[in-house]
């Protein structure tokens, strides 16, 4: 088993900046990592994923704003956000996919971006 757990969202307004956190129980160097989004009425989409190697991905949507990053240090996955929008808003959740173990979800945390 692994546990996720997200930390770092809130009310910000339009332009502000946010740094989402994600502490995992396990090495998060050794799967690959991202972070999706889930907006009231719309299915869940990803919006940047990190491999075990560093290779990174981002949704068009965020390119440039956003930015994924993991610390060694205290085996957390982070994900910051610059110029936020209002079409930000959404439940963030952190996700790990181990190689032998799984896929693992965390909890989620939400972000409110007012314009």
């Amino acid at each position: 088993q692994v546990q996720l757990v997200e930390s770092g969202g809130g009310l910000v307004q339009a332009g502000g900046s946010l740094r989402l956190s994600c502490a995992a129980s396990r090495n998060i160097f050794t799967g690959t990592m991202a972070w999706y989004r889930q907006a009231p009425g719309k299915q869940r989409e990803l919006v940047a994923s990190i491999t075990d190697v560093g290779v990174t991905n981002y949704a068009d949507a965020v390119k440039g704003r956003f930015t994924i990053s993991r610390d060694m240090f205290i085996n957390t996955l982070h994900l910051q956000m610059n110029s936020l929008k209002p079409e930000d808003t959404a439940i963030y959740y952190c996700n790990g996919e181990y190689r032998n173990l799984g896929i693992y979800w965390g909890q989620g945390t939400q972000v409110t971006v007012s314009s």
